[in-house]
């Protein structure tokens, strides 16, 4: 079958043709014969009960600098035109974010929205973590300063970041003798409307923050991030660095635990976070981590999500 597909992603100049899991996706949709539009989230309107999105026919190719061609923008229906929607915008997860959430279920399942969008605004990457108790670690999510200093009483080292953020940004190590906590709650309060996230500092992310890739609720691979030495972050555009890995039994458990329901809810494509032992982050909105994988490993995983995609039309 030849599919129209659209990408609801960032700008095409901004992609990173060696790290970019919607440019992998849209290759192989290219190479199974689909034709490709991009567009926006600003370029798509609800317009009396149609979903209609101003889009360029585009097409890519590996080469660095000159990696698409974009056509004149056009007007298309989203419900009658377009077959499949990647919704890859990166987050922040805000009221932008949720609306465009809310116009896309206009047109879901008919045209077919990877990730389900009711799906994705019910499942904040770190809000969603919650379902799953026993496969996280101690966990607050709170605006309250006194909680915050109990809970750091309690747990000694912790690890401070925005509930709705993303790619490691705003994400602190305070130690128990730390003496700025109260600032950083203070900064927390001020900068951000919404509650933030406390967690246990796990003190395996020395050893490497696992990006674990589930596709139709089964984990079909895996790399390691390791930080670089003095930082606790581990995302690979702000210094972490990607190593070959294999799964634990207990990454199994986790994936084991948590893939049904993501399957369930229409989560074709899902990349989870663990440190050591524990479930840290479940990314359901533009998981990244395929490109790094199929170099390890030989992978296709853009073909996994394509063949899942081609199952539900």
């Amino acid at each position: 079958m030849t599919l129209n597909v659209a990408l609801q992603m960032d700008p095409l100049q901004s992609i990173d043709i060696n790290g970019d899991s919607t440019f992998a996706m849209g290759l192989e949709a290219q190479k199974r014969g689909h034709k490709l539009f991009h567009y926006l989230v600003e370029d798509m309107s609800y317009i009396n009960d149609k979903v209609k999105a101003h889009v360029q026919p585009i097409s890519f190719r590996r080469e660095l600098g000159n990696h698409y061609t974009a056509g004149d923008q056009v007007q298309m229906d989203l419900g009658d035109d377009i077959d499949v929607i990647l919704m890859r915008q990166d987050p922040p997860f805000d009221m932008g974010y949720i609306t465009a959430t809310h116009i896309l279920e206009h047109i879901h399942p008919k045209t077919l929205v990877v990730n389900d969008p009711a799906s994705v605004r019910n499942a904040p990457e770190k809000i969603f973590l919650t379902r799953f108790p026993t496969l996280m670690p101690p966990t607050m999510i709170t605006t309250n300063k006194e909680d915050v200093k109990s809970f750091r009483r309690q747990y000694g080292d912790i690890i401070v970041k925005p509930l709705y953020g993303n790619g490691g940004a705003g994400v602190f190590r305070i130690k128990k003798d730390d003496q700025n906590l109260s600032s950083l709650i203070e900064m927390f309060q001020e900068f951000y409307k919404e509650p933030f996230i406390v967690q246990k500092y796990l003190s395996d992310v020395r050893k490497g923050d696992k990006r674990i890739i589930l596709v139709d609720g089964k984990a079909v691979g895996a790399i390691n991030r390791v930080p670089e030495e003095g930082e606790v972050r581990s995302n690979m555009h702000v210094g972490g660095e990607a190593r070959k890995t294999e799964l634990t039994a207990r990454e199994h458990e986790i994936c084991e635990a948590i893939g049904p329901i993501l399957k369930e809810q229409g989560q074709i494509f899902v990349g989870i976070d663990v440190i050591g032992d524990y479930l840290t982050e479940i990314n359901v909105t533009s998981p990244t981590g395929i490109q790094e994988i199929e170099r390890f490993d030989g992978t296709d995983i853009a073909a996994l999500i394509w063949d899942a995609i081609e199952s539900r039309l």
